[in-house]
């Protein structure tokens, strides 16, 4: 005779065979603001940690604040009708979720329950619900910053509520040191858990610095492209002397007038692949407040595939990145300009300074190394 499966009313099946295992899953609510897979402060932070959740007995529900259709709308031009009806849409699937909230086990906030607008559910969670909530940042998120397509909705933003629900969260995770001091203003309750790489699942491969003519590489949006411009004329003035590339990947062409510009339309897809191909990855930032916030991803990612990276020594670069070791630190047009040459005319320099960076990145940064952080956030 077949053994009956048992079932908890509550947790759902736990033995096949009769006897009662520990299979009493626990449910994860994640509340986002994107849609699944979509945006990198959610692809490279939890969501990459998912499948591992599900192995240590978690039921996980996402619940994202945007439609796949109203995301999509969000960063066109225009589009005004498309975006209110549905963010109209976002707010009454929130609303409708604060009744499903009281049997989680574990609420998981990732910078905000709703884009604009106050934070009436992360109150109505933290006050009238009275449930424990983490909340997980990994930008200076409570400082204005916005695109020109949505410029008529940024008064809707209500960045300071960013201080309010690290106030009611039980615990808060940052993404870096400086996001961290901010936080412990509101919240004596707060770690770090870095923006991560998955070196088995995505950053796997090693980029080939024996390519003839070497490339020199920017991967990111073309809302930080304007990060680029300081760097322009020290790549205009190395071509008088050098060969190499520069190469572009990003959601739009940029309008650089450079012999050595090459542009890649930014594909999920190719992401990786892309990307292996450049022999120097660069990550110019501005010593601003909001730069301090970054978490240096795009730094790990040129790392974590054994490429030297040249970085701004701003915010967490100084942490991540040891000068001339495991990378390199630039502040003025003609450190730059230096490191540039060493590595264009330095095959072996470009290897061993790969190397070390994915050292660093194994050790540190990646998912793999950082899967019990998570662990240990979601049972405080």
């Amino acid at each position: 005779m077949e053994p009956r499966p048992i079932f908890h009313w509550k947790k759902g099946l736990i033995s096949t065979n009769g006897s009662i295992k520990r299979y009493l899953s626990k449910r994860l609510v994640i509340i986002a603001p994107y849609p699944k897979g979509e945006a990198p402060s959610q692809r490279f932070r939890f969501e990459q940690y998912l499948d591992f959740f599900e192995e240590q007995d978690y039921t996980i529900e996402f619940h994202a604040f945007l439609s796949d259709k109203t995301w999509k709308a969000l960063y066109k031009e225009g589009s005004f009708f498309a975006k209110a009806s549905g963010m109209i849409g976002s707010f009454w699937r929130r609303f409708l979720l604060m009744f499903k909230l009281r049997s989680a086990d574990v609420i998981f906030i990732h910078r905000e329950a709703s884009m604009i607008g106050p934070p009436v559910f992360e109150w109505i969670i933290a006050k009238v619900l009275r449930k424990k909530f983490i909340y997980d940042f990994d930008d200076a998120i409570w400082l204005p910053n916005y695109s020109d397509s949505n410029a008529r909705f940024q008064r809707l933003k209500a960045y300071g509520k960013v201080k309010k629900i690290m106030k009611w969260a039980h615990v808060v995770s940052a993404g870096n040191q400086h996001l961290l001091e901010f936080a412990k203003q509101y919240n004596e309750n707060v770690r770090i858990i870095p923006t991560t790489i998955d070196l088995e699942n995505s950053h796997n491969l090693s980029t080939l610095h024996s390519a003839k003519v070497p490339v020199i590489g920017w991967t990111g949006t073309h809302t930080t492209m304007g990060y680029l411009d300081d760097l322009i004329p020290v790549l205009a003035e190395l071509e008088n002397t050098h060969t190499f590339v520069f190469r572009i990947i990003s959601n739009q062409a940029p309008e650089y007038d450079l012999k050595s510009l090459e542009f890649v339309k930014w594909n999920k897809e190719t992401e990786i692949e892309d990307l292996a191909k450049i022999n120097i990855g660069v990550m110019p930032l501005l010593d601003t407040i909001w730069a301090k916030g970054k978490c240096g991803f795009k730094g790990l990612q040129y790392m974590a595939l054994e490429i030297p990276a040249v970085m701004s020594p701003v915010g967490v670069n100084t942490s991540i990145v040891e000068d001339g070791i495991n990378g390199f630190l630039c502040s003025t047009p003609e450190e730059w300009k230096q490191t540039f040459v060493k590595l264009l005319e330095s095959e072996s320099l470009r290897v061993e300074i790969g190397k070390a960076g994915s050292q660093t990145v194994q050790q540190s940064y990646s998912v793999q190394a950082n899967r019990n952080n998570y662990l240990n956030l979601l049972k405080s």
